[in-house]
């Protein structure tokens, strides 16, 4: 059987050969802070969840590159965000990653210059101020901030809006390409489980890995198991170059899709918290709906639970990650779930494909591999290369 014209335009792989970035993208020093200034220093970044900073006088550093950002909730409950950084002669304020202020003030240890949770300069200690010196000049360097769906964004574009519309909020910054996550309760779900871990590999690498599925089968065999068409090397129908000839085959190894008998990633496929009521037939038969934010994270989306990866680069061919699992506030104290399972099965899939990032970064410094080439199924990976390109080439003079 033939596929007609319209449906050709299905099919989803490349149909020519299409080379990768550059190897030196992926180390060269350069390229890496050119990847900060075009990227990374202009993208909505996830920070943290609002349950993080959940009471006033909350707040929780980050840092990004070489920039230093706190985030807080203030006394009448409202979240903002500053660079961790004194008006004054310019250092560091908050010192601790995460904690409660002991006062409605941000003060400098250094000098004590003083500013109110909205940023303002309220308080200098010198006995005297120069002439023509205004308080209402110096406040702190403001950071735009995003919420979406409980998740906590912050921008440090200069100039970014202040303020959520339409097109500066985080929601705006979402592949609209990817999944659909409106019927998981994501504001209300709690931490069940976090990994943290540092990558030896670019940050673009991890991003890479996570837009393909070649690797699948010999990376991660009880992945490939438990979703049979991951098995294939592919990660939807229409990768398939021959989908037409199994369009009406639902079996999962064509159609996607979970094992047969299997509800969702755990270590034995079986579902071991409160499942959520709200989904859909195709949501629960899918086994996992994914939603992207280049650069920073990913979140997943179970029956039974959500999984977020938050991503920031820490060098040229350093990345770190902070994976979380999120529950149904019920399910931790419920003796009959097996948070464990869960967890142990998705901590498996992440350090396999932390180490396969980590085995690619250390080729790519072949003073002979000037770039790779990418095969059909790695689509993705040109549609991601494309997006680098883009913000790179918006950033040239």
């Amino acid at each position: 059987m033939q596929p007609n014209a319209s449906e050709r335009d299905r099919y989803n792989g490349l149909t020519r050969a299409e080379a990768t970035l550059p190897s030196s993208d992926y180390w060269d020093g350069e390229s890496y802070q050119r990847d900060l200034d075009a990227i990374w220093y202009r993208s909505w970044l996830l920070v943290c969840r609002e349950a993080d900073l959940a009471q006033p006088l909350a707040f929780r550093t980050f840092r990004v590159g070489t920039q230093e950002i706190v985030v807080l909730r203030d006394e009448t409950g409202e979240l903002r965000a500053f660079h961790n950084t004194c008006r004054h002669r310019g250092s560091q304020l908050c010192q601790e990653s995460e904690g409660r202020l002991k006062a409605r003030l941000i003060t400098c240890p250094y000098h004590a210059w003083s500013y109110s949770l909205r940023g303002d300069l309220v308080r200098v200690p010198s006995k005297s101020l120069p002439e023509g010196f205004d308080k209402a000049d110096h406040p702190l360097y403001r950071v735009a901030l995003s919420v979406w769906r409980g998740f906590v964004f912050v921008n440090l574009q200069e100039g970014a809006n202040l303020q959520e519309g339409a097109a500066g909020s985080a929601q705006a910054s979402f592949d609209p390409a990817c999944g659909d996550l409106g019927n998981w309760p994501l504001e209300t779900l709690v931490s069940g489980h976090v990994l943290r871990k540092v990558m030896n590999c670019n940050w673009k690498i991890f991003w890479e890995n996570f837009n393909e599925c070649l690797h699948c089968p010999g990376v991660h065999k009880d992945l490939s198991r438990l979703v049979p068409i991951y098995g294939r090397g592919l990660m939807s129908r229409h990768d398939d170059p021959e989908w037409v000839r199994h369009a009406d085959n639902d079996a999962p190894e064509f159609s996607g899709g979970l094992r047969v008998g299997a509800e969702t990633w755990s270590r034995d496929g079986k579902t071991h918290a409160p499942v959520f009521a709200g989904l859909t037939p195709a949501e629960r038969a899918a086994g996992q709906t994914y939603a992207t934010s280049l650069p920073s994270m990913f979140v997943v989306g179970h029956v039974d639970y959500v999984r977020t990866v938050r991503l920031v680069p820490l060098g040229p061919e350093q990345t770190g990650l902070v994976a979380e699992w999120l529950f149904a506030p019920g399910a931790l104290g419920d003796p009959s779930a097996d948070i464990d399972n869960i967890v142990a099965f998705g901590t498996q899939v992440l350090e396999e494909d932390a180490a396969i990032c980590e085995v690619n970064q250390k080729g790519l410094r072949s003073m002979r591999h000037k770039a790779g080439v990418l095969m059909p199924e790695e689509y993705d990976l040109h549609r991601f290369h494309k997006w680098v390109r883009e913000r790179h080439t918006a950033l040239s003079p």
